[in-house]
């Protein structure tokens, strides 16, 4: 298939320069890779610039109402289960009035791909801060600083127990296609967090890892089988230490030749390792007045795939063992089995 099948006809009117442009044709060409007939998916979303793309895209699609894409995109698979769903959420949308939704859809395992586009702002309300903002942000319903800790999406994912997490950058096409192709092959449910910007207002929000000179140092695209190994020169790996004060095990930066690299297991059960990289270079963006304290890169790729029982599954098997038990199946013979009278 071809990525052209699943453009709409429609004007995409997000902002030139918007990051959102990039991952609706990152979408475009995955869903082609993926080989499922547009008729065959169905992509829902909540309020908000990203929840703009049901329109973009030439499949079913359903803009419902702020936050609750979720509780809509877990309806509709489980009433429909052929059928591939995808979520298209903001870190305002996904994160703040639908954040019981998102951990919930995550612990129930739905099987639904969920890209959620991380700008660290409102941008279609013009500008205030969001539940990923950093503390101290200072923007037009913060006038001095945001007082509040933000959320760190991969600790709530894995937190909720998510069988599925990756993350990409909208200026990495390759990555965010591989990502997107992950998602949906994974039965269950798929969060990626898509790293976005909005040039209008939190312009260069990802600066310290999109920016094409610093991205070979600041980041790691973590591959299955393949040893953690990253820099402009690949001459850095990334090894397991324990603090000897906590006996907290964390994760270091070692020669790429050292026997220590880790090779990357996305299939691993126990998420203890998972978390570690999932947080490696969160610190730069959890508060506008730290700093630093190491050289660890941010993780990107598919960190986290493991099998568990869907919820859509595990609920229309249920219903099909009691209705093969029911003596009524339909309900024209439930009601023939009550009492009836004739007027």
């Amino acid at each position: 298939m071809e990525a052209s099948e699943f453009k709409s006809d429609q004007y995409v009117r997000f902002c030139p320069g918007c990051g959102d442009h990039a991952i609706c044709m990152a979408l475009q060409k995955a869903m082609a890779q993926i080989g499922i007939a547009p008729h065959n998916v169905a992509v829902v979303s909540g309020i908000g610039c990203s929840s703009r793309m049901p329109h973009y895209l030439n499949t079913y699609g359903f803009n419902t109402i702020h936050g609750r894409g979720g509780a809509v995109a877990t309806g509709v698979k489980t009433s429909h289960p052929e059928l591939t769903v995808w979520q298209m959420s903001g870190d305002g949308d996904c994160l703040a009035i639908g954040g019981n939704h998102f951990i919930h859809e995550i612990r129930r395992n739905v099987d639904l791909n969920v890209c959620m586009f991380n700008n660290r702002i409102y941008g279609l309300t013009k500008g205030q801060y969001s539940p990923t903002s950093p503390k101290g942000f200072v923007s037009k319903s913060s006038p001095f600083g945001t007082v509040e800790r933000p959320f760190i999406p991969a600790e709530l994912v894995l937190g909720a127990r998510g069988t599925f997490f990756a993350r990409t950058l909208d200026v990495d096409m390759p990555t965010t296609v591989n990502c997107l192709v992950a998602a949906q092959q994974h039965k269950g449910c798929s969060i990626v967090e898509c790293l976005v910007n909005c040039v209008i207002f939190n312009n260069g929000t990802h600066a310290w890892i999109a920016d094409r000179e610093q991205r070979a140092e600041h980041s790691i695209v973590l591959t299955h089988g393949e040893k953690m190994i990253f820099g402009a020169n690949k001459d850095k790996g990334l090894a397991v230490d324990i603090d000897p004060q906590t006996f907290v095990p964390r994760i270091v930066v070692v020669p790429a030749d050292d026997a220590r690299v880790l090779v990357h297991d996305a299939h691993q059960s126990d998420p203890t390792l998972h978390r570690l990289l999932a947080l490696m270079g969160q610190e730069r963006f959890v508060d506008v007045q730290s700093e630093a304290k190491d050289e660890l890169p941010v993780a990107l790729g598919v960190i986290r795939d493991v099998e568990a029982p869907t919820y859509d599954s595990e609920v229309n098997g249920q219903i099909a063992a009691v209705r093969e038990k029911a003596k009524a199946r339909t309900f024209d013979e439930l009601t023939a089995t009550l009492d009836q009278w004739e007027m």
